[in-house]
């Protein structure tokens, strides 16, 4: 409906130009004009979207053309399928606010998601061999034929397939992504630090990675080692936040107990949250050696021993006895008292694995190192340069103990629970491996990776590998010795020039070195008073102990 205008008086003064507007919009033939002006120009915005539309739903379907009825497209992988849509969104959730979320990437993966469950459907389940001729997973020599191969689920007999020519072209449309200006390299990084799994050599990467940029630490609160383990985190815990001294924490990986809403409130909503899990077999050997003197294991005089006799000798409420059941879920921040045959064994596990599912971006497998480096440095968009690293706090072959087979079941029989965990976790890895790397090259940056550490071994290191700790010259470069296990060490070249010193030095800096260095470095101050006040106490000790003897010689 047109509404009339109201009539111009001749007389009213009024400017040329508003005369001119009012005179051009009183004529209906223009208004008549001004509407089909925007009709058209309505038409054509539409004509344009849907033009465009049509052209990338062909451009994707060009790239889609694969068989689904043909046997030979389909291939079987390292890999199980627990609920596949799930593990989808759970591999590409994270990625959305990345420039990940791409419709013609949301359509492939739901394409290949499809055609995989047919598939899946039409063979059936694949029956795992249970012979010994699966793969060594860095286990002793006696564990390997109890290790689990790739992605392959010991207590279940199912297996995924996938087309080649889907995940060719998934990863190179991943790899294109990454090299695109949407893939930032993440700074903000929570690295959950468990027991026994390598986690030492990664907390030497992301302080390697921290210093060289002048990134802040969320460090232990008065120069701990931990971030007061085995308590649950808190954010008082951290050096800084109650002073209010630090505005951001940039990098937090020492060893704490987890719990996601206290360790939010310290950083920040867009951190990365990553952990890694070991193969219990392995890790409860590890355990035993390193905790020896915990009560659970002090009356042990072997690990099979314990295992027999833990009835006995196992008391959840005596301090420290957690280091021997299920330590990895204590680490994630759960009960870890669980019977093997408790009734409400599945339902825990299934909420553990729920919880851990949510709550972190990225679980590694310690078993899988170098892979779980590769795969670490595409999720945090670093370099490969970023990820290189020698072993640290690693046990002498010597004091490493081969068990018999029957003391392996008895072990994930004990660490059920673990035993869950890892499995599940074995298997979504190398599911985030084939859909963010690809398989091919995973291949070719591992073995980028190793020549990378090969050749700085060659340039740092006097013994060309780690030496008894006995034979580390460098006070300062020795680790620290706990339990019957035997830490080694390494010794640098010499006559490097201060650079490559330097730079050698982070590599093979122990943690404990490492973390009261970056103490001293970003906390000056709270280091002197922390100085003083050891002076002092020091002091307070000598005079007691002088007092103590001249007591009983007068005696």
């Amino acid at each position: 409906m047109m509404f009339p205008l109201r009539r111009w008086n001749r007389g009213q003064p009024l400017s040329s130009v508003t005369w001119f507007v009012k005179r051009w919009l009183h004529s209906r033939h223009h208004s008549l004009w001004i509407l089909l002006i925007l009709l058209g120009v309505c038409i054509g915005i539409q004509t344009f979207a849907a033009h465009q539309a049509r052209n990338d739903k062909l451009i994707g379907l060009q790239q889609m053309r694969f068989p689904v009825n043909k046997e030979n497209q389909f291939r079987t992988v390292r890999r199980q399928n627990l609920r596949s849509q799930q593990t989808e969104r759970s591999a590409h959730g994270n990625h959305q606010n990345e420039g990940y979320g791409k419709p013609l990437y949301s359509l492939i993966i739901s394409l290949a998601s499809s055609q995989a469950e047919a598939r899946k459907a039409s063979l059936g389940k694949l029956l795992l061999p249970k012979d010994g001729s699966k793969p060594n997973l860095g286990l002793p020599a006696s564990l390997a034929h109890h290790s689990t191969s790739k992605g392959l689920n010991l207590s279940t007999e199912q297996t995924i397939i996938s087309s080649p020519t889907t995940s060719n072209f998934l990863k190179a449309h991943i790899n294109s992504i990454h090299t695109k200006a949407t893939c930032h390299p993440k700074s903000h990084i929570v690295f959950l630090k468990t027991h026994k799994t390598a986690s030492s050599t990664i907390l030497n990467i992301l302080y390697r990675y921290g210093e060289t940029r002048n990134l802040t630490f969320a460090l232990p609160l008065h120069k701990h080692s931990q971030l007061f383990y085995p308590f649950f985190f808190a954010p008082h815990f951290v050096e800084g936040v109650s002073s209010r001294s630090v505005k951001e924490f940039h990098i937090m990986c020492n060893h704490m107990r987890f719990k996601k809403s206290e360790v939010a409130k310290v950083m920040p909503e867009d951190t990365f949250y990553f952990s890694i899990l070991r193969h219990p077999v392995a890790m409860m050997e590890s355990l035993f050696s390193y905790y020896k003197s915990i009560p659970a294991f002090r009356k042990s005089y072997s690990l099979e021993d314990f295992l027999n006799n833990s009835w006995k000798t196992y008391n959840s409420s005596v301090a420290n006895n957690h280091y021997a059941h299920n330590i990895l879920a204590f680490d994630f921040g759960f009960q870890n008292n669980v019977a093997a045959g408790a009734a409400d064994l599945e339902e825990r596990a299934t909420v553990v694995i729920a919880a851990i599912e949510k709550d972190f971006n990225l679980i590694l497998i310690s078993e899988y190192f170098d892979e779980s480096m590769v795969l670490l440095k595409h999720s945090l968009c670093w370099s490969l340069e970023d990820m290189v690293s020698f072993r640290l706090n690693s046990r002498s072959e010597q004091t490493r103990r081969s068990l018999l087979p029957n003391t392996a079941e008895k072990i994930k029989m004990w660490n059920t629970l673990d035993w869950k965990i890892y499995l599940h976790f074995n298997t979504t890895f190398w599911h985030k491996v084939e859909i963010l790397v690809g398989q091919e090259e995973m291949e070719r940056e591992v073995a980028q990776l190793r020549e990378l550490q090969s050749k700085l071994a060659k340039t740092c290191l006097k013994d060309g590998g780690a030496v008894d700790p006995s034979l580390v010259k460098d006070a300062g470069l020795k680790p620290f010795q706990y339990g019957t296990a035997v830490i080694q060490g390494y010794n640098l070249k010499p006559n490097l020039d201060i650079q490559t010193k330097t730079k050698c030095q982070r590599l093979i800096l122990p943690e404990l070195q490492y973390t009261d260095y970056l103490y001293n470095k970003q906390f000056p101050e709270a280091a002197a008073k922390h100085r003083q006040a050891t002076k002092i106490v020091k002091q307070v000790r000598q005079r007691v102990g002088k007092t103590a003897m001249m007591g009983k010689q007068q005696e």
